[in-house]
């Protein structure tokens, strides 16, 4: 089992976490840049060597009722692994409405252009009124239109 002085070290390893100290000389560390309520990824870490690390998003983990999984006997690569994971299901997902724009204006070489238009939930491409093509992402509509020899203007 780790003692408390070396899972304090492995967890401040983690830079995007914030230390808290809390009562009883337990100690906290949160993730404020979550994407949900949820920001304390280490609970209650005990002088004891007793505490607590979410993960109430991942599979594979025993939890309690607050999606906590006891790591009072992790070694250090289950520590590290399991940190790193909460980490990560907290981290905030880019949806693709919020990075891709609604219309874009495609050309090639010979000047052609292509209109990139989000309608619908769908992405369709457009050579003046035809459409040329519908994709469901907006990732699947930009490969095809570099794959057409296209880039954005």
């Amino acid at each position: 089992m780790l003692t408390f002085e070396e899972k304090l070290t492995i967890i401040e390893s983690f830079t995007e976490l914030e230390r808290k100290d809390v009562s009883l000389g337990r100690v906290n560390f949160q993730y404020p840049d979550s994407s949900y309520d949820q920001k304390n990824v280490v609970y209650h870490l005990h002088p004891n060597g007793n505490g607590f690390v979410y993960a109430g998003k991942m599979t594979g983990y025993q939890t309690n009722d607050k999606g906590m999984v006891n790591i009072r006997d992790f070694t250090e690569k289950a520590l590290r692994s399991t940190i790193r994971k909460a980490i990560l299901s907290l981290t905030p997902k880019e949806t693709e409405e919020l990075q891709d724009p609604a219309e874009e204006v495609w050309i090639n070489d010979n000047t052609v252009t292509l209109t990139l238009l989000k309608e619908d939930e769908m992405w369709n491409v457009y050579a003046d009124d035809f459409l040329d093509g519908t994709f469901t992402t907006y990732k699947e509509a930009t490969n095809y239109l570099e794959a057409e020899g296209f880039s954005r203007i």
